[in-house]
């Protein structure tokens, strides 16, 4: 059992979180916007440079407060690295970037079939393929001796010094990944990626200790080990099962960030949409888990428009009135207003009665999230248990819409917004037992906004 303390850290699109806990209780955090950047050969690319010294600061001050020995990494899925022999890399490029047209053509015309890998054809460089495809033109002879790791290995590895993939960052709209098999994706293999993928080691496996640069660097022990990693709704996703309310049946885990990802698991292989961003993902165990997604976090910025956005605690009250003069006033968004994904990729976002105020806007804004989590759940054929996880689960107008939209479904709230951290833990050692809050319905009527909500997109 780990007596040291343990630090999560979360690479996620919009934000990079490092935690520390001690025996499942949380002893600090840190949090940090990443930049948007551009690599020396002149693509968009994600924040490696500014992550790490933040990661190392962040490291050096907890190591202040409490022994730490152990790190687990997890992060968003569409990000991969090749590592050179002599230690330095490629860096990863930013999924939201698109890629050039004639590259985008080619690399469409080599995806594998959604019957083989469980992924749909997803824009810029959602498909992690896709952006092997664009690397391997921009620099041949680096990716040429390159290792593959994927996001969340990255950090182990440059913690560590140990390269390494894992199932559930293989396993999410890749296309590198046949989940039947178990196995490299058709793609993968004829590509010759497949063989230059690092080693396959399971999310809860250390990978070894931290290495002499950040022991120094961090001021961390040499016994501090340093773990594989996971896909971040993954750990959303090993999280809720440990609930006794939930546990041994089938459920559906909504992980809330810049994404909002549902995951069903405990049900049986059903027939999935490709063209509405549905996909099967790769639980840590290699199980195909039927998901659907839509980027609420980035649509909510949007949407509210105004920055900063509004805390949703602490406006509960006020949120929650506004939303019901909303739901009688017919007031809606409609989406998509990130086009290219979600369940509605093709159709252009627009307001009904765009409130004037933030504080509006902030309320019509959770009857959206609401309304479109409604549609994602239906695609996946959500029953029983739907838990919500993240940090959108503390807005009391989306959960409480979806309560009232979806009667037929229990809708809890995972006990805190660490559900992600949790679940990442709890492959280390047991975390404390926690109750699920159950979300009581919005109570005015929302049949007949549902039903416009629907006409209106037809």
């Amino acid at each position: 059992m780990q007596t040291k303390a343990v630090v999560v850290l979360d690479v996620g699109k919009t934000l990079a979180k490092l935690s520390l806990w001690s025996q499942g209780r949380l002893l600090d955090r840190r949090t940090r916007p990443n930049a948007r950047c551009v690599s020396s050969a002149g693509y968009p690319c994600l924040d490696t440079k500014g992550i790490e010294a933040w990661l190392a600061e962040g490291l050096a001050d907890f190591a202040r407060q409490a022994p730490i020995g152990a790190i687990m990494p997890v992060a968003h899925g569409a990000g991969a690295v090749l590592i050179a022999p002599d230690g330095s890399y490629l860096e990863p490029l930013d999924y939201e970037a698109a890629l050039p047209e004639a590259l985008a053509e080619s690399y469409a015309a080599q995806r594998p079939d959604f019957a083989e890998t469980g992924s749909p054809s997803l824009p810029c460089g959602l498909n992690l393929g896709a952006q092997l495809h664009w690397l391997e033109a921009v620099a041949p002879q680096r990716f040429a001796v390159g290792t593959i790791v994927t996001w969340a290995q990255f950090w182990a590895w440059r913690l560590s010094g140990v390269a390494a993939v894992e199932v559930s960052s293989l396993g999410v709209h890749t296309d590198l990944w046949n989940p039947a098999a178990a196995a490299p994706s058709s793609l993968a293999v004829a590509r010759g990626w497949a063989k230059r993928f690092a080693p396959l080691r399971r999310a809860g496996e250390a990978l070894g200790g931290v290495s002499e640069e950040w022991r120094q660097r961090a001021h961390l022990s040499a016994d501090c080990l340093v773990y594989c990693g996971l896909h971040d709704s993954n750990a959303d996703l090993l999280a809720a099962r440990t609930h006794p309310r939930v546990k041994g049946g089938e459920l559906t885990v909504v992980s809330t960030g810049t994404w909002f990802i549902s995951m069903r698991a405990g049900a049986n292989a059903i027939a999935l949409p490709p063209g509405r961003d549905c996909l099967y993902n790769s639980d840590v165990f290699g199980r195909a888990v039927p998901s659907v997604r839509f980027m609420g976090g980035r649509e909510t910025e949007l949407l509210e428009e105004t920055q900063p956005q509004l805390d949703t605690a602490i406006n509960a009250k006020a949120l929650l009135a506004r939303a019901e003069t909303l739901i009688s006033e017919g007031v809606m968004a409609l989406p998509t207003f990130q086009p290219g994904v979600g369940p509605f990729p093709d159709q252009l976002g627009r307001w009904i009665d765009r409130p004037l105020d933030q504080l509006g806007r902030r309320a019509a804004t959770g009857l959206y999230l609401a309304m479109m989590l409604d549609c994602c759940l239906d695609l996946i054929g959500a029953r029983e248990a739907v838990v919500i996880g993240g940090r959108f689960q503390s807005d009391p107008v989306f959960t409480q819409m979806l309560a009232a939209l979806r009667p037929r479904n229990a809708i809890y709230l995972a006990p805190s917004g660490d559900s992600l951290c949790l679940g990442a833990l709890s492959l280390i050692g047991p975390v404390p037992d926690s109750e699920l809050l159950k979300v009581e319905p919005l109570a005015r009527e929302t049949a007949a906004y549902k039903a416009r909500w629907s006409e209106l997109l037809s």
